[in-house]
């Protein structure tokens, strides 16, 4: 009989809860960068949700600042019951464990790692905290690159145009 009162209390509970997809942009470019690129991953699936697919690697330069330091990025789709910004605070959570100094308000700046949210669902979201889909996403082609891989046709929310479509611009 408990099981049943259970059941009656819990299930309508889980079959009301709605899943989002977010695709989460990762980067890294000191110390073992494999390594930091794995942790995140891992974490992101102990901490965000269910990890439905991981990018390749992709090395790039620094972007928007010089640094000696290579990039390695990839992108990573999660399916979450968290609200954008609980992912935002899992994230930068996340960042913060794997060793991440705070965030430079000025300037970008070597890190350990970095995870950006990129899309979620096809939000559109503007406010001074969490921007969706990323501001900077249609200009990146590390960011573009591992995001086509996964999800060519996914569509820019705000841009109208195919991930496949974006990334080839760059080129």
């Amino acid at each position: 009989m408990l099981y049943a009162q259970y059941l009656k209390y819990f299930l309508p509970l889980y079959e009301n809860k709605t899943m989002s997809l977010v695709y989460l942009g990762l980067g890294t470019n000191l110390g073992e960068k494999t390594h930091n690129l794995n942790a995140a991953v891992n974490a992101l699936a102990l901490e965000v949700g269910s990890v439905l697919r991981v990018s390749s690697f992709y090395a790039s330069k620094p972007w928007g600042f010089k640094s000696v330091n290579e990039f390695l990025n990839r992108v990573v789709l999660v399916e979450t019951d968290l609200t954008p910004f609980d992912v935002l605070a899992k994230t930068q959570q996340i960042e913060r464990s794997i060793g991440r100094s705070p965030k430079s308000v000025t300037e970008y700046e070597d890190r350990l790692i970095d995870i950006d949210i990129l899309l979620y669902d096809h939000l559109i979201i503007d406010q001074p905290t969490l921007k969706i889909p990323h501001p900077l996403l249609a200009k990146r082609d590390f960011v573009l690159q591992p995001l086509a891989e996964l999800a060519p046709e996914l569509v820019h929310p705000i841009l109208g145009k195919r991930m496949i479509e974006l990334r080839n611009e760059l080129v």
